[in-house]
């Protein structure tokens, strides 16, 4: 489909339109606003598919390309493509879009900025999980988290909705700024006078050059990522945020951070990658643990997901940094895995809230006899997040440890190589820990006695939460079952990242 059909564009502006779209209607027409966000829903997923099953395996690389010249003076191009990694976090996009839409139905107040804000927000993921030119990925970046602080601000949880959005907003506007003075340094000293990122791809950088500005790149990129230590704006921003933006932030955005620190920091400047390997490892392995260990002491409903993401994207980071292509596979599989765990986690508790209207854990039980469908979604939630086989959560996890492993024998002035079967062992612990804090929530909140208060008061879940928790059950199921649906797919996109890197 080079230059043919422009179904990247259509996916990626379909969003936009549908909220400039929106915000035409009047603010009383509330049916017809949740109708036509639903359609614009509905249609960037259909199209999502079809891409995802168009795709050409044996081709493989870069496809559904699209170039065109945006400002030809500075290099700068409106330049589009997906590969094997990229093209599931665009899935992953569709997916988490038309799902938050049906669990945002009943959002009552302003539906129109509320829909129009969210959809804007899925332009800039789905144009940064696109981007082939830097500017291009910088530019939907910024769209990408704009929207965040204003979803935050006005239809958060009151009690911190505030604070959240503001604290969300600096730590990743400084994270951006750090990103953009590294690419900037790229654009510059490359000499190549463009931003294309295949083109960068082949600058001749030197070491010194890509020792200096890799951290620049990798962890401007990372905190959105939610890397130690720049972590605690993330369980903070899920707490505070309504449903539909909290399964955004944990299972998209999360995502945007971890792909823009692979496709730009290690894919542009693999040597400076290799040399600040073992810092990043060291980070990532911190973020295994101590997001489990502090999700086991929760007592929110909420920051028990929210921590639970610290720790799962610490797996995606070690994946990466492996530089070998059984672990940026995991990487790739794990990044959509847990995108669509935290996106039904987060569903559930949302439903959970809007009836019970507490997640103090402690205060909640006796769930399942009234919400079979949450309750079900999310033990299957939980069962990926222990990494149990035959959900997604396994075949995700498994190659992380096994390219973790396998980095361990080889050769590098950069790597710790002794210490790799120890960063293994460790990294399982927290598959432990995992278990115990899934399964108390799983006890406390859906089993026992229902208070005595809520007896009568806790109402059977809507059709469409059903459709939405539904979707995203069977996606982690069937990718548990049949990883063949997505694992080769991703291998190509690591093989793509390999032939950068040069092997390892």
């Amino acid at each position: 489909m080079e230059m043919g059909f422009p179904i990247l564009s259509i996916i990626t502006l379909t969003p936009f339109a549908a909220g400039v779209l929106l915000l035409l209607f009047p603010a009383e027409r509330k049916r017809e606003i949740r109708i036509t966000a639903l359609a614009a829903a509905s249609l960037t997923l259909i199209l999502s598919v079809v891409a995802y099953v168009s795709y050409d395996m044996e081709k493989a690389g870069y496809q559904f390309v699209e170039k065109f010249t945006w400002v030809d003076t500075l290099g700068i191009s409106y330049y589009v493509g997906v590969d094997g990694i990229s093209l599931p976090m665009v899935l992953l996009t569709g997916m988490v879009m038309f799902t938050g839409v049906l669990i945002s139905w009943g959002i009552d107040d302003r539906p129109r900025e509320f829909f129009a804000f969210l959809f804007i927000l899925a332009t800039g993921v789905f144009g940064v999980f696109v981007a082939l030119d830097l500017f291009h990925l910088f530019f939907f970046y910024e769209i990408a988290v704009f929207p965040m602080y204003l979803l935050i601000a006005i239809w958060g949880w009151k009690e911190t909705r505030e604070y959240a959005a503001m604290k969300l907003t600096l730590y990743l506007f400084i994270g951006s700024v750090l990103a953009l003075v590294g690419m900037l340094a790229m654009y510059f000293i490359s000499g190549l006078g463009t931003f294309d990122m295949i083109a960068l791809e082949n600058a001749d950088f030197s070491f010194a050059f890509q020792k200096f500005w890799f951290p620049f790149v990798f962890f401007g990129f990372a905190v959105l990522a939610g890397i130690f230590p720049f972590h605690n704006w993330s369980p903070d921003g899920h707490v505070a945020a309504p449903t539909a933006v909290s399964m955004f932030h944990a299972g998209v955005l999360m995502k945007l951070g971890a792909f823009a620190a692979l496709r730009v920091g290690v894919m542009l400047l693999p040597e400076g990658a290799r040399f600040w390997l073992p810092l990043i490892i060291f980070l990532a392995l911190i973020n295994v643990i101590y997001g489990a260990f502090v999700a086991m002491m929760q007592r929110d409903f909420k920051y028990v997901i929210g921590f639970s993401s610290v720790s799962h994207m610490g797996l995606v980071i070690l994946g990466v940094a492996t530089l070998n292509p059984q672990g940026i596979t995991g990487a790739g599989l794990q990044m959509f895995s847990h995108g669509a765990m935290t996106a039904l986690f987060f569903a559930c508790v949302g439903i959970v809230y809007d009836r019970a209207h507490t997640r103090d854990i402690p205060s909640l039980g006796g769930m399942a006899s009234k919400l079979p469908f949450v309750t079900v979604a999310f033990i299957i939630g939980g069962l990926v997040s222990m990494g149990m086989p035959g959900f997604s959560g396994f075949i995700a996890e498994l190659p992380i440890l096994i390219g973790l492993w396998n980095a361990g024998s080889v050769t590098s002035e950069y790597f710790i190589a002794p210490y790799y079967t120890w960063i293994v062992i460790i990294a399982v612990v927290a598959i432990v820990i995992t278990a115990s804090y899934i399964l108390r929530a799983v006890h406390r909140v859906f089993f026992g006695e229902m208070p005595v208060e809520f007896e009568g008061h806790i109402s059977q879940s809507t059709w469409r939460d059903k459709i939405a928790i539904v979707m995203l059950a069977v996606v982690l199921v069937a990718l548990g079952v049949f990883p063949g649906l997505m694992a080769p797919l991703i291998s190509t996109g690591a093989e793509n990242v390999m032939a950068v890197l040069g092997g390892m």
